[in-house]
């Protein structure tokens, strides 16, 4: 089943007839949103980044990146832009998607993408996103200031955006005027001690620092940062947050690329806490296997990262340069000792497809639940995977195009009614929910 390629999608009225059969197959529990297919709404066939937080006045909220297909080429529609939605009854109902950043159509502007949010103690809430200006350092859809804006009234107005300051890498263009290349793809964690918030992302290392021989996008030089949003809570303009900035320049957590030690390939983080105080993160890599490292002083500074294995001593976890998040079962700030890592389960090796087959190779969805381990020298110790779930090979997405077919799992996780919830964007199409139980 997994060699199987998808038909190209004639038309709207064609893709709209797959929706049905296609929309059940992961076995949602939750529907947050389903493309309308119209010529309106053309721009909606593209659903990322989705990340699903608690919101003011017990609500659920959910802010994600939304376009006619990923931006990665000049070539390609320029039409990335920040969509919300609330929900007042635990994720049943949710209200219809809202752009607040970016174009709905290419040519209304430059676009917006991968929006995370932060919510402080008085429930303002915050949006923080990726600012095109035009150019590309990196790959087209990477490049960009940082932008925020924030709203007082659970998400029903919007302040206007400002630039919000970052600081720059030895890594980035030498060219100031240049933006960055920083990707946060999962929500910030609320630190138990303080408060504070504590992101990791990805930092593209820019072409003019460190070149790209434009083959394999995989051996595009990448590294794990972190940043903490230190008066949040004081409710300042997003161009007045102080952030601090750590394992920055030469401390960025790296991964070598298989065959060129030279080249780190070491991306999207994810965040969980431990029982003793400590802060876990995994990340993705070309390595075969998704990477850890732990921090002992609240994440400002990191060991070196090593392989994740099932427990020490056992197998390495499988996984090829695909998302490859970790969540703390009991939510966001919790520290329960009860984890659930969400991977594939190969090393990018499945029927005739490799590691560079990226649109083939990025399914299925495995979960491998993961306890504390006190004393060990990695903390999280993995049970036997278990398969979460798949689909059977349509391709879903922009009609005239094969569309999405990977279960590329740019997914958040929250607690509803008791229960742990994933909410994922399903072939980048649905955005969908599912109890982990």
């Amino acid at each position: 089943m997994h060699d199987q390629i998808p038909p190209v999608i004639a038309s709207p009225a064609d893709l709209l007839a797959r929706i049905p059969g296609q929309l059940h197959i992961t076995r949602p529990d939750y529907i947050v949103y389903v493309p309308e297919v119209t010529a309106e709404a053309a721009t909606d066939t593209g659903n990322e980044h989705f990340l699903v937080f608690d919101g003011p006045n017990d609500t659920l909220m959910a802010v994600w990146t939304q376009s006619s297909m990923e931006c990665y080429s000049p070539d390609l529609p320029r039409d990335q832009h920040i969509a919300v939605a609330t929900s007042a009854d635990h994720g049943q109902t949710w209200t219809r998607p809202r752009i607040i950043a970016g174009p709905r159509h290419a040519g209304d502007g430059e676009m917006a993408s991968w929006a995370y949010p932060l919510v402080s103690a008085s429930g303002r809430v915050y949006v923080l996103y990726n600012q095109h200006i035009g150019l590309a350092d990196t790959f087209f859809h990477h490049t960009g200031w940082v932008d925020g804006i924030y709203s007082d009234d659970g998400g029903a107005n919007w302040s206007p955006p400002r630039r919000v300051p970052v600081e720059r890498s030895i890594h980035d263009n030498p060219d100031p005027s240049v933006p960055p290349n920083m990707l946060c793809w999962q929500k910030p964690l609320r630190l138990g001690a303080d408060g504070r918030y504590l992101a990791g992302f990805t930092r593209w290392s820019s072409f003019a620092a460190i070149p790209w021989d434009g083959k394999d996008w995989r051996a595009a030089d990448a590294r794990v940062e972190f940043m903490r949003f230190d008066n949040l809570d004081d409710d300042p303009e997003p161009d007045a947050l102080r952030i601090s900035w750590f394992a920055a320049n030469e401390d960025a957590l790296t991964v070598p690329f298989p065959g060129r030690p030279e080249v780190s390939a070491c991306q999207e983080p994810t965040l969980v806490a431990l029982p003793d105080g400590r802060l876990f993160c995994t990340m993705r890599t070309a390595a075969g296997s998704p990477f850890y490292s732990v921090s002992a002083d609240r994440g400002e500074t990191w060991t070196t990262p090593r392989q994740l294995l099932c427990r020490d001593g056992g197998e390495p976890l499988l996984h090829p340069l695909s998302p490859c998040p970790m969540y703390d079962l009991g939510g966001n700030e919790a520290a329960s000792g009860h984890y659930a890592l969400f991977f594939h389960n190969h090393d990018g090796h499945i029927g005739r497809w490799g590691p560079t087959d990226t649109s083939h190779h990025r399914r299925p969805i495995y979960l491998a639940a993961g306890r504390f381990a006190e004393g060990a020298e990695q903390p999280i110790r993995f049970d036997e995977p278990r398969l979460f779930m798949d689909h059977d090979g349509v391709g879903l997405g922009l009609p005239g195009t094969p569309g999405r077919r990977d279960m590329a799992l740019y997914a958040s996780l929250t607690v509803v009614d008791g229960a742990p919830v994933l909410w994922y964007p399903e072939r980048k199409f649905f955005l969908l929910g599912r109890r982990v139980t």
